[in-house]
């Protein structure tokens, strides 16, 4: 098969891929978002990314667009239904649900990254063992495998760690070392991962979550081979869209939704 052919057949398949939905009322998208965002917390869950009370994800609200929906502080991953999120404003306050409280750490880095970032809708960060493992090397990854190549040359390194992030000062810091990219390694922390859709923004941490384990299995027996500049281009254009990042999700809500139904009240 030739390049031209092949790429003719790639354009395809991008063609027959379905799109997110989008609603023609605000409280449709809100509910479609919520539902998505409680999703993810299930699944991230049952992956083990929760750890205590830390770790978060956010939803900018299709309506209050410097409003983001979040899971309320001290509530385990594992329970969230749509009923639990809370929304927050830009001064950090409760304003809707019925939980009083949401993490402070929370509000201090996804709320600047939501000023600074406006076409991101959601944001995900916690503290997965192989995310925090990595993130202790202060690398980025490299392109050693397929699923890594989605962040070739989109991700960056935050290699300024200060503690628990309780200051808006801190996570503006953290915006500005996100830049434009789809994720942030955060030094001696953890990852975060942001995305045009909520599925898009958790699948980026589920796959880089995998692509931090991946490599630490690597190095820890040999030299990895890493894949060319060409090749990891090309293939992070085919991975790594907020089109690939939405539809790969989809197989994981089909799963967490048969599984664990309540996660919808």
């Amino acid at each position: 098969m030739t390049n031209k052919a092949l790429t003719k057949d790639q354009s395809k398949i991008t063609d027959n891929v379905p799109r997110p939905p989008q609603y023609d009322t605000p409280q449709k998208q809100r509910n479609y978002l919520k539902r998505q965002l409680a999703a993810a917390f299930r699944l991230f869950a049952k992956f083990g990314f929760d750890e205590g009370v830390a770790g978060h994800i956010t939803a900018r609200d299709p309506e209050y667009t410097n409003h983001f929906w979040v899971n309320p502080f001290g509530l385990d991953f594992s329970l969230i239904k749509v009923s639990d999120l809370v929304l927050c404003n830009d001064k950090g306050e409760v304003v809707e649900g019925k939980h009083p409280m949401i993490n402070r750490a929370a509000f201090a880095i996804h709320s600047c990254i939501h000023k600074a970032r406006p076409k991101v809708i959601a944001a995900a960060h916690t503290h997965s063992m192989y995310g925090k493992a990595w993130s202790t090397l202060g690398r980025k990854l490299s392109p050693i495998t397929q699923d890594a190549c989605a962040f070739y040359q989109d991700h960056e390194l935050f290699d300024d760690y200060n503690g628990v992030v309780n200051e808006l000062e801190e996570g503006t810091r953290i915006a500005q070392a996100l830049g434009q990219y789809k994720a942030v390694i955060l030094q001696n922390h953890g990852l975060l991962t942001v995305g045009n859709t909520v599925e898009a923004a958790a699948w980026w941490f589920i796959t880089m979550e995998r692509s931090c384990q991946a490599q630490l299995l690597a190095e820890s027996v040999g030299k990895p081979v890493m894949i060319s500049h060409e090749v990891a281009s090309k293939t992070q254009a085919e991975l790594g869209s907020p089109l690939a990042g939405w539809f790969q999700f989809q197989p994981l809500w089909q799963r967490i939704t048969k599984e664990q139904p309540d996660l919808l009240d």
